[in-house]
């Protein structure tokens, strides 16, 4: 293997990339309000940031009950599908590659965010988390149980987003099931009570998952679908408890069974320690899931070069996803493949709007490479 893994061409799926970098999905808060439309400030974004050889575009809401996030597109209408088809057709102009991230935020929205109504979830147990509004940050709320009804609509929703994903120009979709999300709260044993074929054991819990990878998959071939998904160590109802690994461990593999083109897996974003996730700190998380999970594994949370190169190397990984590091440059492959510094973010920037601190980070001159 190269020197320098993370420069080879990969072939995910159907899709041939120019080289083992990933773009993480990171929400930034620049699309419209009002009707949650990206906008040409987006496709000029996401166009910069093309050199990587997978872009996975910023969590997209299904549907105006999965929404919970201020400022964040969506794509269930007809004119959000065609600002995204400004984003990918700029993104493919550049020579790069975009999936959608499929995205619906349970219990982490927020009545500000809904009319006035209480979030939808598997069960009643507030989050205790932060939900994000137009008015600001604000502490979530307990939620309203899913019925049977709005479960099979939400189910339906993922898939009617995933066929709007392929009509946007999109090259591919990525279900979000990880960290403290809709598809997340059904699993945790402490957001699901549930006493119906949606709660009790790992079984029942994950069967939700499964019902929406199955409905994406009715739109979408396979080769074209991804699963972002793994054990955390949040706070409240989401701190890891005696079912976090057992239950990854059985949806894992589970999803491996369905041909995916991907699975992307975060390592520790908090301290594992004297949790029952403490085996799995640092490279501790893709080498205990990379024998459950047979096809592509993507590795995300505090890479850089070295750790990327040796991941692939190790056999760990296949693609490498940075976030952070994209944000202040969009020349980040070039940066990498050349040891060239990295910009420093403007955190008072991050989440905002207009170009400030989003599309006015440049590039490295050719004679500081």
């Amino acid at each position: 293997m190269p020197a320098q893994p993370l420069f080879t061409p990969y072939r995910m799926g159907d899709l041939d990339l120019s080289n083992r970098i990933v773009m993480a999905p990171l929400t930034r808060m620049r699309a419209r309000s009002d009707d949650h439309v990206p906008t040409a400030l987006q496709a000029e974004y996401y166009a910069q940031r093309a050199t990587a050889g997978l872009i996975v575009a910023e969590g997209v809401a299904i549907s105006p009950e999965g929404f919970g996030w201020a400022d964040s597109p969506g794509l269930w209408t007809e004119e959000q599908v065609r600002g995204w088809r400004r984003v990918t057709d700029a993104v493919h102009a550049a020579g790069g590659r975009i999936i959608a991230q499929l995205w619906h935020t349970g219990a982490i929205s927020h009545p500000d965010l809904r009319g006035g109504a209480r979030p939808l979830s598997a069960s009643d147990v507030d989050p205790m988390q932060i939900s994000v509004t137009a008015a600001g940050r604000v502490p979530t709320v307990a939620p309203r149980p899913m019925t049977k009804d709005e479960i099979r609509r939400t189910v339906a929703d993922y898939a009617r987003a995933a066929r709007n994903a392929m009509v946007a120009g999109f090259d591919g979709v990525q279900i979000q099931a990880n960290y403290l999300y809709l598809l997340a709260q059904f699993l945790n044993k402490a957001t699901n009570l549930r006493t119906d074929e949606y709660g009790g054991g790992i079984e029942g819990r994950s069967r939700m998952i499964f019902e929406v990878v199955e409905a994406v998959l009715d739109e979408v071939e396979p080769a074209k679908v991804g699963v972002k998904i793994g054990p955390m160590h949040e706070t409240g109802p989401f701190a890891a408890n005696d079912e976090t690994l057992p239950m990854a461990e059985y949806a894992i593999r589970e999803l491996g069974g369905y041909g995916l083109s991907h699975l992307l897996i975060m390592g520790n974003t908090t301290d594992f320690t004297g949790t029952p996730l403490e085996p799995l700190m640092g490279d501790g998380m893709f080498r205990h899931f990379r024998p459950i999970f047979r096809g592509t594994l993507i590795a995300n949370t505090d890479m850089d070069a070295e750790r990327g190169n040796r991941l692939i190397a190790e056999g760990l990984a296949d693609l490498v996803a940075f976030g952070r590091p994209f944000i202040a440059n969009p020349d980040l492959v070039e940066r990498l493949k050349n040891g060239a510094p990295l910009a420093e973010i403007d955190w008072t920037t991050v989440y905002g709007s207009g170009p400030k601190g989003y599309s006015d980070y440049p590039a490295l001159q050719p004679e500081s490479v």
